[in-house]
C-alpha cells in the first residue's frame, strides 16, 4: 500500500470516529440496535473509550518523559514542565532552558510524519518563571482525490497549539501556574467531506497547575514532591459547522516523586502519576432516552464535572478511566542518565500499554535525551511502537 492510500486510509477512519463521536454527543450516547460503524460496534461490546479531538494534545512530547512511562507531572522540573505541568518552573535550577524533541510518527509504515515540539522558560527572580511551547504534528504531504480518483491536488494535513505559561511560588515549598493554549488542526484542508464543508478547528484552552517540593530529614539527602494540572479545559472543536463541537482531551493529572542521593555522585527518583480525562462518558439509551450514564450533550465545564460520575456501569467504570504511569531516573554525576517507565490504560478505554526505556547526556549545557517504546498490550495499537525520539536542549 502506498503512502497516500495509508493516509488517506487514516484520515477516513479519523473522520468516521470523529462523526461517529459527534453523533454520539448529540443524544450523549450510543443508541442500541443502531448501525453506527466500527466505534459502535466498539460500544456495544462493552468498550466505551472516551473520544475527544485533537488527541495530539495528550502526547508526550519529550524523550525524557517519553522513557519514563509518560510520567511528569511532579518530576524534577525543566523546560518540557509547560506540557507536564507548568508549576514546576519556579523551582527549575537553571536560569534559562530550551528544548526540541522529534518524534516519528507511524514511522514503520510512511516515513513522514512526526510530532515536533520546542518549548523553553526564562525565570523572572528567584520566584517566578514564564515560559511558551510549539507542539506541531505533521501528516506529511498527500494527495488528495474525489470520488472519481480525480487529484484535487497536494496539500500538507498538519495540528499545532501554541502555549505560553506563568509560574511563581506562593512558599518557599509551594507553587502555582496558569497557562493559556491556542489550537488549530487542519485535516481536510478545507476539502469537502462527502457532502460536508470542512475548515480547520481552532479553539483556545487553559491549564492550572499546583507543585509542592521537601526535603526528607534522613543520613542520605533525599526529596519528594507532589504535582497536580488541569489541562486543556477550554472551548469546545470543529471541522464544519454542520457538525456537533467535539470536546477538548480535558485532563486531569496528579502524580508524586520520591529521589535520594545514594553519594555526590549517584541519585535515582521514583514517579508516578494518575490521569483522568475529564470529558464525558458515552451514555447508553433506549427509546432515545438515557438507561446508563448521564447526557453528555452539555458544555466543557459541566461536562469536565460530570466525567466523574457518568460512566454507565457506575464507580467501577470511573476506576477503568484512570491510566497510570511509572517510570524511574537515575542519574550518574548528574552527567549520564539511565530511564525507564510503564504506562497502563484499561483494555476497554484504550488499551494503551507499553514499556519506555531511554538515557541521557549532559555536557557543559547541552543536554541529549532518548526514548524508546515496546508496546505489552496483546493488539499492539501505539503508532510510536520500536520509535525512537530524540530530545536536544540548551541549558543557561
Amino acid at each position: 500500500m502506498n503512502k497516500t492510500k495509508i493516509i488517506i486510509t487514516l484520515l477516513g477512519f479519523a473522520l468516521l470516529s470523529l462523526n461517529n463521536n459527534i453523533q454520539a454527543q448529540v443524544s450523549g450516547g450510543i443508541l442500541p440496535g443502531e448501525d453506527t460503524g466500527i466505534l459502535g460496534q466498539i460500544l456495544k461490546d462493552g468498550a466505551r473509550p472516551v473520544l475527544t479531538g485533537v488527541p495530539v494534545l495528550l502526547i508526550a512530547p519529550d524523550s525524557r518523559a517519553g522513557a519514563m512511562g509518560d510520567v511528569g507531572a511532579a518530576s524534577k522540573p525543566d523546560a518540557n514542565s509547560i506540557h507536564w505541568n507548568a508549576a514546576k518552573l519556579a523551582f527549575a535550577e537553571s536560569k534559562t532552558d530550551i528544548t526540541f524533541t522529534y518524534s516519528p510518527w507511524l514511522r514503520n509504515l510512511v516515513p513522514d510524519i512526526s510530532l515536533a515540539y520546542l518549548a523553553g522558560y526564562y525565570k523572572v527572580n528567584e520566584r517566578s518563571a514564564i515560559g511558551a511551547s510549539l507542539t506541531y504534528f505533521s501528516l506529511g504531504d498527500m494527495n488528495f482525490v474525489d470520488d472519481q480518483q480525480v487529484s484535487l491536488g497536494n496539500y500538507s494535513p498538519n495540528e499545532f497549539a501554541v502555549d505560553v505559561a506563568y509560574s511563581m511560588k506562593l512558599t518557599d515549598n509551594f507553587s502555582a501556574s496558569v497557562t493559556g493554549r491556542y489550537i488549530r488542526s487542519d485535516l481536510t484542508q478545507g476539502q469537502t467531506v462527502g457532502t460536508t464543508p470542512t475548515f480547520a478547528a481552532q479553539a483556545g484552552a487553559a491549564d492550572v497547575g499546583l507543585y509542592y517540593q521537601n526535603e526528607i530529614k534522613s543520613e542520605k539527602p533525599s526529596s519528594y514532591a507532589l504535582g497536580l494540572q488541569i489541562s486543556n479545559l477550554g472551548s469546545k472543536i470543529s471541522y464544519s459547522d454542520n457538525m456537533v463541537k467535539d470536546f477538548l482531551p480535558a485532563n486531569l493529572r496528579l502524580g508524586g516523586r520520591y529521589t535520594t542521593n545514594f553519594d555526590q555522585f549517584n541519585e535515582i527518583s521514583f514517579m508516578v502519576d494518575f490521569n483522568k480525562l475529564l470529558v464525558p462518558t458515552p451514555a447508553i439509551y433506549e427509546d432515545g432516552k438515557v438507561v446508563y450514564g448521564k447526557d453528555g450533550n452539555v458544555g466543557s465545564i459541566q461536562g469536565a464535572i460530570q466525567s466523574f460520575y457518568d460512566a454507565p456501569n457506575g464507580f467501577q467504570e470511573e476506576l477503568q478511566e484512570i491510566s497510570i504511569s511509572a517510570g524511574a531516573e537515575y542519574w550518574y554525576r548528574k552527567v549520564f542518565a539511565v530511564r525507564a517507565g510503564y504506562f497502563y490504560e484499561n483494555a476497554k478505554k484504550g488499551n494503551r500499554q507499553y514499556l519506555t526505556f531511554g538515557a541521557g547526556l549532559k555536557y557543559n549545557v547541552l543536554k541529549l535525551d532518548i526514548a524508546y517504546l515496546v508496546t505489552t498490550a496483546r493488539i499492539s495499537n501505539n503508532p510510536l511502537k520500536n520509535t525512537l525520539r530524540v530530545s536536544l536542549s540548551f541549558e543557561i
